[in-house]
């Protein structure tokens, strides 16, 4: 009995010892503190959830991280971010090589806290995409990467609100487009406009008449403008008194005309059409409705489906490479 138990306990300690060797072997590092895992990554956790639910591919992941290269120098960090957040936030995206900071993200739970070395070269040429490495990383090192993990939004939470997103937006987008032409009616009847609209739907209105020959496509014309909504709000102009008016200034822009090439599609097209009336000293307004201006998308304070009015001047205009034709004295 005494032999049986001492072959039985002989047996259970090599078992041990074999299984110490194992882990030992399939954790074995270059770099201390830092084991390495099955899926290639260097890691050493401070805080680490082992039970808690890790991020898989597509799912949106919040993450404080920095990183730094070789030689200690912090290439990264999320703290830094001129927005003011602290975190960045992205979807996990399939790893892109053996070891990657995807295969690191997906052996955290949210509250997980860990330190992981990675390749450089694979960071910058397989995650990154980059030609060639940048000059302050080395070949063949390594970065460091600290992380913590945040928060885990699933991948069919994030395409649901997504969904609904859209679903909002295109209700919203209905609604602008059934307004815009009771809007302009409106507006036409408040302000008396009787002026038939070219095909295109744009409404040009002479203010003072001009002299000479109108720009044709390609030339290089110098307009002042100021363009309104409806309601009368100042969205932009090149005059600086209207600019203060309004709330608008800025002592960074310079208050002038603007040069631009017509007829090329720099601008928005009921610009192109009008300005193409339009003499040298001319001066209209230009109501320009949402299909023919920004359209669905609209543009900073300019909702979607919204006709605009511009107060235009033609100052001058000229061929490329030829001299302007400046506007008559006194205009």
């Amino acid at each position: 009995m005494k032999i049986k138990l001492n072959q039985t306990l002989a047996v259970s300690v090599i078992g041990a010892v074999l299984t110490a060797v194992t882990i030992t072997s399939c954790n074995k590092s270059p770099y201390p503190g830092y084991a390495m895992s099955e899926n290639g990554v260097y890691s050493k956790f401070y805080k680490h959830d082992e039970k808690g639910v890790k991020p898989a591919e597509g799912d949106y992941v919040r993450v404080v991280m920095s990183y730094k290269n070789s030689k200690d120098s912090v290439l990264f960090d999320s703290k830094k971010n001129p927005s003011g957040k602290t975190y960045i936030e992205f979807p996990l995206s399939k790893s892109t090589f053996k070891g990657s900071f995807e295969d690191a993200l997906t052996m955290m739970s949210v509250g997980d806290s860990a330190s992981f070395i990675i390749s450089a070269d694979s960071v910058y040429l397989k995650t990154f995409r980059a030609k060639e490495l940048p000059k302050y990383v080395v070949k063949g090192t390594m970065l460091t990467f600290e992380a913590t993990l945040q928060k885990i939004t699933p991948k069919a939470e994030v395409e649901a609100d997504k969904k609904k997103k859209m679903e909002e937006r295109k209700a919203m987008l209905d609604l602008r487009k059934d307004a815009e032409p009771k809007e302009l009616e409106k507006y036409l009847a408040d302000n008396k406009v009787t002026t038939k609209p070219t095909s295109t739907g744009l409404i040009y209105i002479e203010k003072s008449k001009g002299k000479g020959a109108k720009p044709t496509k390609g030339c290089k014309v110098k307009v002042n403008y100021t363009g309104r909504l409806l309601d009368g709000t100042v969205f932009d102009t090149s005059d600086k008194e209207a600019a203060k008016k309004a709330g608008l200034f800025n002592e960074q822009r310079p208050y002038e005309p603007i040069e631009i090439p017509i007829g090329m599609g720099q601008v928005i097209p009921g610009w192109d059409e009008g300005i193409m009336m339009m003499n040298t000293g001319a001066k209209a307004q230009l109501i320009v409705p949402s299909a023919i201006a920004y359209g669905e998308q609209g543009q900073g304070p300019i909702s979607p489906y919204s006709t605009l009015v511009f107060d235009v001047e033609l100052v001058s205009f000229s061929p490329a490479d030829a001299a302007p034709t400046a506007a008559p004295k006194g205009k």
